[in-house]
């Protein structure tokens, strides 16, 4: 995770960011499960991960997306992810717990973290150039002041 652009001091974009961490370790667990072999404590690690998923995405898709693609200069970027999302979401929520496809999960795994990846790098800190205050305020999370923290 960046450090040098203070959009981790915005609540939400902060709030995702430490989601970000939490994916990725349980990413890496199922990762290291997989790789060792370790397939019946594999699935359990994907119902986690995907507990983790899917209530971050739609935190992603329904505030700081949702008025990115409103503001509209990061439209395409914006489509573009939520496509990744639809394709990680797709392959890891479809695995057939009884033979699952562990090359299918793994390749979603590297996807996920490339994504994670330009979340954090590209979109996140051009978010905070790119969005008003009037939109920080519509997706700050209850109880905590939009914008930078002092």
């Amino acid at each position: 995770m960046c450090n040098y652009c203070g959009c981790r001091d915005f609540p939400l974009i902060g709030r995702l960011s430490r989601e970000h961490v939490e994916i990725e370790e349980a990413a890496g667990e199922l990762r290291r499960a997989i790789g060792q072999g370790r397939y019946g404590d594999a699935v359990p690690l994907l119902d986690e991960l995907l507990g983790l998923l899917t209530p971050h995405t739609g935190t992603e898709e329904s505030g700081l997306f949702a008025e990115l693609r409103a503001e509209g200069s990061l439209a395409a970027e914006v489509a573009r992810l939520c496509a990744e999302h639809e394709e990680i979401h797709g392959v890891l929520g479809a695995v057939d717990r009884r033979d699952p496809d562990w090359d299918a999960v793994l390749g979603a795994l590297g996807k996920l973290r490339e994504h994670i990846d330009h979340e954090e790098h590209g979109l996140f800190p051009a978010s905070i150039v790119m969005l008003g205050m009037d939109a920080w305020d519509r997706i700050t999370p209850a109880g905590t002041a939009a914008g930078p923290v002092a």
